[in-house]
């Protein structure tokens, strides 16, 4: 189920795993390996993340490893995932998914694991739910943006048509993800993205005909413009998309998490460094609310 030791190391380099964690990660490999139970569990993970690859929301129910707290229980979704690897890399085969492509889709693990480190300071998966999506041929990177392969809800659709799309629940689209540690959101990198994308789903997609893009992101709340200037990267990234509908439920935490790394910070304790942080810290603080922003523009 598991490369050896020599080649797991440096499987996990191609997934961009930090390099501090590959050591660790090599011996636990070994438990895994040896160990009848946790090799039971990894099986039957794999076999769940692969069923049925390449179904777009296809239900994903990974097994809860019951082992006690700790570096292993932790980091354990790196070996489903590593171990899942061939069958993913064999679904991008047959699709005709360039290697670059592939590559750069599957190290949001090693983004996944650096993101997990700067939060709680030690190895570990931040968010397994989140990579089952790229392991499944859901979702891939393209440029600065990453964009999955998703069907059209009944309020969506809903905006959509009444915008003169031909659009109904469950026909495809796509949803638009902004991945942390990959540089500014400049409007060349994003035009760049969106070309890519064109190309990439008409050519491996062609049977599903994509007529929007969607995006659902704090990035998307309006209230940014009141702190950020017309010209920033963010504001100009705002301005790509019409409204699909408003939140009314506050999203605080959804900002602190992605500026700060840690959604549990004490409000008062946020820093001012750069726009983007006196912004959200500076909202908060006057006691108002962050909201998650849902967006669409035509492809």
């Amino acid at each position: 189920m598991l490369p050896h030791a020599d080649e797991l190391a440096e499987v996990l380099l191609d997934l961009a795993v930090p390099h501090e964690d590959i050591n660790q990660l090599v011996r636990m490999g070994r438990r895994v390996t040896d160990d009848p139970e946790l090799l039971r569990v990894l099986e039957a993970s794999v076999e769940e993340l692969v069923r049925g690859m390449g179904e777009i929301g296809g239900a994903v129910d990974l097994p809860q490893l019951d082992w006690a707290s700790g570096p292993l229980q932790r980091c354990f979704p790196v070996y489903v995932f590593v171990a899942a690897l061939p069958y993913t890399r064999a679904y991008h085969r047959a699709r005709g998914v360039p290697d670059d492509v592939s590559r750069r889709t599957l190290a949001d693990l090693g983004r996944n694991m650096a993101v997990h480190r700067r939060r709680h300071r030690r190895a570990g998966v931040q968010a397994p739910w989140w990579l089952t999506h790229h392991f499944r041929g859901e979702l891939y990177q393209l440029g600065r943006l990453q964009f999955e392969r998703a069907r059209h809800g009944q309020r969506t659709s809903r905006v959509l048509a009444s915008a003169g799309l031909d659009v109904a629940p469950g026909t495809p689209c796509l949803n638009v993800h902004i991945p942390d540690y990959l540089g500014p959101l400049s409007p060349a990198a994003c035009e760049r993205s969106l070309a890519l994308a064109a190309e990439f789903f008409t050519l491996h997609y062609p049977e599903e005909k994509y007529r929007a893009a969607l995006c659902h992101s704090w990035l998307l709340d309006p209230q940014l413009k009141e702190y950020l200037s017309a010209d920033s990267n963010i504001v100009r990234f705002q301005d790509r998309f019409r409204v699909a509908r408003e939140d009314r439920e506050p999203a605080d935490s959804e900002p602190v998490q992605f500026v700060f790394g840690d959604p549990e910070l004490a409000v008062e304790s946020l820093p001012r460094r750069t726009a983007v942080e006196r912004a959200v810290g500076d909202h908060l603080r006057a006691g108002r609310h962050w909201y998650i922003g849902h967006g669409w523009f035509p492809l």
